[in-house]
């Protein structure tokens, strides 16, 4: 039976310890997980335990987006490795000195940056989060207890012995990373509250689960990952763009956060817009929820199909995580942008050639990210230089947007005098 009082008190020790090993000593232990994950030998039991979990989700009935989800495959597994090698590259924020100064009284002061000690991450059906979450804390001087979906329940302990196998080579503690690998759902309330050992919680899944973390834990939650992206066609945009953005947005991998789920058209393009972006996206298998605009424009451009359906309020407002995308014409950038701020605050984009409509845009979105001219894909740690991520936070404290290293670390206040009192 899972002791998780027996795996506080180990991971609070390997923090302690993690958080004054030399940046040398933990790129190794990064270099050496990237390593075995490129080995075929190393990787076998991880591939073997992974097709096993696919296989019972499979029976088990899991949608096709869930199953994408939790697969990997020696190419995904090469990806995850070039993200750990990046992370290896990056600079160690722990003991960045910042705002220093010295006062009138002659005290010399700095912030000092520090890991938070132990963070408890608590995940679903994706197996690269271990990874993901190993490394960044790993980096970052942090003790990770980790907590896997039951879908992926062998993945994650086959990952977590490769992690800490490579960790051994590098003469760091092995309880720096450890996973709950018991499916007892009961479990993740008590790490919930393990608040005399870790330090933090991240969630990473649906709504409920985050609802359910805030609700029950007596430790700091940060919650992301979750929300609605839009794309926003100005009237001034270049069409050339529109098709490979939007595209981009919702096809190349539907199932994750930052894939688009709405499209707003300026009514003066969406004639010329909106006939080209759906036949684009039908191709792919894409289902088209649209306000009666839309459809009028696609029936007046000789499109139809059974994929093209009337959307509802209800479709708005929605983070689909499949191949579907809501549709709507909006009359200029301020019924857009009430439509955003109704909905969104993930990943949000416009598209257009104007200078002070993407300024007042990017003013006016209060999200996690936003993008002009192009696609909300790009909320992401690697692809914005952090290398792997933790999460994508959407809330504004601590930290907003792709949590990497810097974002798992806090400061310490350094004062130092020269046998000075206070008057």
């Amino acid at each position: 039976m899972t002791n998780l009082m027996d795996m506080g008190m180990r991971a609070r020790a390997a923090g302690r310890q993690l958080a004054l090993t030399p940046t040398g000593r933990k790129n190794a232990a990064l270099e050496a997980i990237a390593a075995m994950l490129l080995d075929a030998t190393s990787c076998a039991e991880v591939l073997d335990a992974n097709a096993a979990d696919v296989a019972a989700g499979r029976d088990a009935g899991l949608s096709p987006a869930l199953i994408d989800r939790m697969t990997l495959t020696p190419q995904r597994l090469a990806a995850i490795a070039a993200d750990t090698r990046m992370v290896a590259r990056l600079p160690d924020p722990v003991g960045e000195r910042f705002d220093a100064a010295v006062l009138e009284n002659g005290l010399r002061v700095h912030k000092r940056r520090v890991p938070f000690g132990v963070v408890g991450v608590i995940y679903e059906a994706r197996p690269n989060v271990t990874i993901d979450v190993a490394t960044l804390c790993l980096k970052s001087g942090n003790a990770a207890i980790l907590r896997g979906g039951k879908e992926i329940t062998r993945s994650c302990a086959a990952l977590t012995r490769l992690i800490q196998g490579a960790m051994a080579q590098a003469g760091l503690p092995a309880d720096a990373v450890q996973v709950i690998d018991d499916p007892d759902r009961a479990l993740v309330e008590q790490l919930l509250r393990l608040d005399r050992y870790v330090d933090l919680i991240i969630p990473r899944g649906g709504a409920g689960l985050h609802q359910f973390c805030r609700e029950k834990a007596t430790i700091p939650v940060i919650t992301g990952g979750i929300g609605v992206c839009h794309v926003y066609v100005d009237q001034t945009a270049d069409l050339t763009m529109v098709v490979p953005i939007v595209h981009n947005a919702k096809v190349q991998r539907p199932a994750v956060c930052n894939a688009l789920d709405t499209l707003l058209v300026h009514r003066a393009v969406a004639a010329e817009t909106l006939p080209a972006v759906a036949r684009d996206l039908l191709a792919s298998g894409v289902e088209l929820r649209v306000d009666e605009e839309t459809l009028a424009i696609l029936r007046a451009a000789g499109i139809a199909s059974d994929a093209i359906v009337p959307a509802t309020p209800d479709d708005f407002g929605v983070e689909f995580m499949a191949l579907i995308l809501s549709v709507r014409v909006v009359a200029g950038l301020d019924e857009a942008l009430e439509h955003i701020a109704r909905y969104g605050d993930h990943s949000d984009a416009i598209i257009t050639r104007d200078a002070a409509t993407a300024e007042a845009f990017v003013q006016a979105v209060d999200s996690s990210a936003v993008f002009v001219n192009a696609s909300t894909r790009f909320n992401d740690g690697a692809q914005l230089g952090l290398g792997a991520e933790i999460a994508v936070s959407t809330q504004k404290l601590h930290v907003r947007g792709p949590m990497a290293l810097r974002e798992l670390t806090t400061y310490k206040w350094v004062v130092e005098g020269d046998g000075h009192v206070r008057p």
